[in-house]
């Protein structure tokens, strides 16, 4: 596998996921420091050793300096390396259960490219440890709360610092296994001691990473779920037997929003040829359709919200994420920790403290994608929740059921929890970026609650991806089960090519009830393998 080369300027999101998670072949990218990063830290850091590193030096936060409301009083050299191990002992003050491990792997690669940047000074020793254990998979176990994402992620980051340094009490997970640090890193075959110097400690710890670690990860996740949101919009279309006219590309050069007309581009790509979404289909009567055969049914003339609106909703969620991947692009190659040294371009580097490490951006912008993800769950629900109702369905099999009625329920219990997983959603999509508490004797008088967004975003993400794949699933359900009745109005090449992609994982459900958690969480692997996108633009051409 190619390895990621970070040099703080070029990392992207594809790479981040490269190295966070591993590929089809269970494979992670592993990371290197490019070689001109490198001799520009090694320059600047020569630099600092040379002239801040002495007790004469002018007052500099954090680097010859206490923190917070001590900023004015001096550590000195004799004491530094002491005073980083402290710093990381005073906050490490992280609870709950600890982060999975693609977003410690992916916060640990970004603070290293934040490093590599060249405006943190650190030691480049320290960048390549992050590296060497990253690299040999060594996962520090991070709680996940804590952080209020003023600071930086100073809690969750001074757990990471204490695993990756080998402190006593850190622990990490290796080859599966959670241990103490120290013994991870003597199995890895990495010296278990690193001692901290001048600036190592608050470059570790301060900045907001693993804020912006979840925020790519959700970010990602929330782009690949949008095309099977589309895709498990048309194939619902198909089952009922609904309208296009609502895709209609005129219709969408009366409001030109882009991302609704591509969503109706996307949809018009699925069921363009389908004969199911006709007036002719409309006469073959279903198996729970109330009206005799040779009757024919009321005019459709348009179809409810959850569907003709479908564009509407899915479009502003493509475009928010566009937005939100602007900002994260800017953060993934952001220096974020406090003070920052810049070259002055006469041979020295000037010490300048800021607020990077306030995480607003990536609040405000995570708060964003918990609402309009929250909202792709939602229609995709309503539309899934009239497949088990023939008087909406308009006469697929109640339930979608194929057995013996009473003795078996059918995928009424699939709605339900997915129902659950809505409910869920519109409590965590409240935003957490309005919230500010002041901590550390008003020293922070305003925080960001960027990791709290972040969190919460990324489970209303991995809820949206477990309640469209339930309608991906349920959706071929009903196409199954009317499949023959049907057979004379077939679906479009767009859809086929998605009900063949799940048959090939998942068989229908055809003699009744069975342990449905196999099925979904089948359909939700197969989500996130990209194999229904992947088979329906070998048919139908990329989707937007």
């Amino acid at each position: 596998m190619t390895t990621i080369t970070i040099d703080g300027r070029t990392l992207d999101a594809a790479s981040v996921m490269a190295v966070s998670r591993p590929d089809a072949s269970g494979t992670r990218a592993p990371a290197a420091l490019d070689a001109g990063a490198r001799e520009k830290l090694a320059k600047a850091r020569d630099y600092i050793e040379a002239h801040f590193m002495h007790d004469d030096a002018p007052l500099m936060y954090s680097f010859n300096t206490g923190v917070g409301l001590f900023k004015d009083q001096r550590v000195r050299m004799s004491e530094m390396q002491e005073y980083q191990r402290l710093s990381v002992y005073a906050h490490a003050t992280g609870t709950g259960e600890p982060f999975d491990e693609d977003v410690v792997r992916a916060t640990m690669l970004l603070r290293a490219n934040a490093f590599a940047s060249n405006y943190s000074g650190p030691r480049v020793a320290v960048v390549d440890r992050l590296l060497d254990c990253l690299n040999a998979g060594i996962v520090p176990v991070v709680p996940q709360k804590g952080s209020v994402g003023a600071s930086g992620d100073l809690a969750p980051l001074a757990h990471l610092a204490g695993a990756v340094c080998g402190f006593s009490e850190a622990e990490a997970f290796y080859q599966g296994r959670r241990m103490p640090a120290r013994e991870a890193l003597a199995l890895a075959g990495l010296p278990p001691e690193f001692p901290l110097e001048a600036k190592d400690a608050s470059a570790l710890i301060n900045g907001s990473t693993v804020s912006l670690a979840a925020a790519v990860l959700a970010l990602e996740d929330a782009k690949r779920v949008l095309k099977h949101a589309d895709i498990a919009l048309a194939l619902t279309l198909e089952c009922l037997r609904a309208e296009k006219a609502a895709f209609d590309p005129r219709v969408h050069e009366a409001r030109p929003h882009k991302g609704q007309a591509a969503s109706a581009r996307n949809i018009l790509k699925l069921i363009g040829d389908s004969q199911r979404c006709s007036e002719a289909a409309r006469l073959t009567v279903f198996p729970d359709e109330p009206r005799q055969p040779g009757q024919v049914p009321a005019p459709r003339v348009q179809d409810v919200y959850s569907l003709r609106c479908a564009p509407q909703v899915h479009g502003p969620v493509r475009e928010a994420l566009a937005y939100i991947s602007g900002i994260i692009g800017t953060e993934i190659n952001s220096a974020t920790d406090n003070p920052l040294i810049f070259d002055d371009r006469e041979g020295g580097y000037a010490c300048i403290s800021g607020g990077h490490f306030h995480g607003a951006y990536v609040a405000q912008a995570m708060d964003l994608l918990a609402i309009s993800a929250t909202d792709l769950g939602s229609i995709s629900e309503r539309r899934l929740a009239r497949l088990i109702d023939p008087t909406m369905s308009y006469g697929l099999p109640r339930n979608l059921l194929a057995g013996k009625k009473g003795l078996n329920t059918g995928f009424a219990t699939v709605q339900c929890t997915l129902s659950a997983l809505v409910m869920e959603n519109r409590t965590l999509s409240m935003p957490g970026s309005v919230d500010s508490i002041p901590g550390k004797s008003n020293a922070e008088d305003h925080v960001s609650n960027s990791t709290w967004c972040a969190r919460k975003a990324r489970t209303i993400v991995q809820n949206v991806e477990t309640i469209v794949a339930g309608e991906i699933l349920m959706a071929c359900q009903a196409l199954t089960l009317v499949a023959d009745v049907a057979r004379e109005h077939p679906i479009g090449s767009g859809t086929r090519a998605a009900l063949d992609a799940v048959r090939e994982v998942i068989a229908p459900a055809l003699s009744g009830d069975r342990w449905y958690q196999t099925e979904m969480d089948d359909a939700l692997a197969l989500l996130r393998s990209g194999r229904i996108v992947a088979a329906v633009e070998a048919a139908v051409g990329e989707l937007e």
